[in-house]
């Protein structure tokens, strides 16, 4: 009963960024990168929310046709209406993976979305994590003109600055 009253005031009052879109699926919790992903979700909702329909009302949807899951239907009628309203744009997963700058995003959208998603994961991530790399091996090498690298040769040469400095 006390989840089912928390369920509701989520629908009627969502409490943070996750609640407010959770009928788009696997939306963000509290992470450090969120404004990027973020912005999908915002982007995921302006093309999967009708105009005329509250988000309240796909929230209900969401929560009485599937239980708040991405993969379960507990009413198969509201869970239709809830994809027809929607388009079918959802958020199946995302996560990082091995270190900050290898995220994963995982939707159902239009190609720009999906394409949206992607300049995410490739461009922000691993340009960020590219300029990182750099920007440790200049403090050691301040003459290092070879950022042409890959990420991987960057870290090998970082490591090996790092093990000379240690040895």
């Amino acid at each position: 009963m006390k989840e089912l009253i928390q369920n509701l005031r989520a629908v009627f009052f969502p409490k943070d960024f996750h609640e407010k879109y959770s009928y788009l699926g696997i939306v963000p919790w509290q992470t450090e990168k969120k404004t990027m992903i973020h912005a999908l979700v915002l982007a995921m909702d302006a093309e999967a929310r009708p105009w005329w329909c509250p988000r309240w009302f796909l929230r209900f949807l969401h929560l009485f046709g599937s239980d708040n899951s991405i993969v379960r239907v507990r009413n198969r009628t509201l869970h239709n209406l809830e994809r027809r309203l929607t388009k079918g744009i959802i958020m199946w997963d995302w996560k990082y993976k091995w270190t900050d700058y290898d995220l994963r995003i995982s939707i159902s959208a239009p190609q720009y979305l999906q394409d949206l998603a992607d300049a995410i994961e490739e461009d922000v991530y691993r340009s960020g994590l590219k300029k990182d790399l750099l920007q440790q091996i200049k403090k050691h090498q301040p003459s290092f003109d070879k950022e042409y690298l890959t990420n991987y040769e960057l870290q090998q040469h970082l490591n090996q600055i790092e093990d000379e400095i240690q040895s």
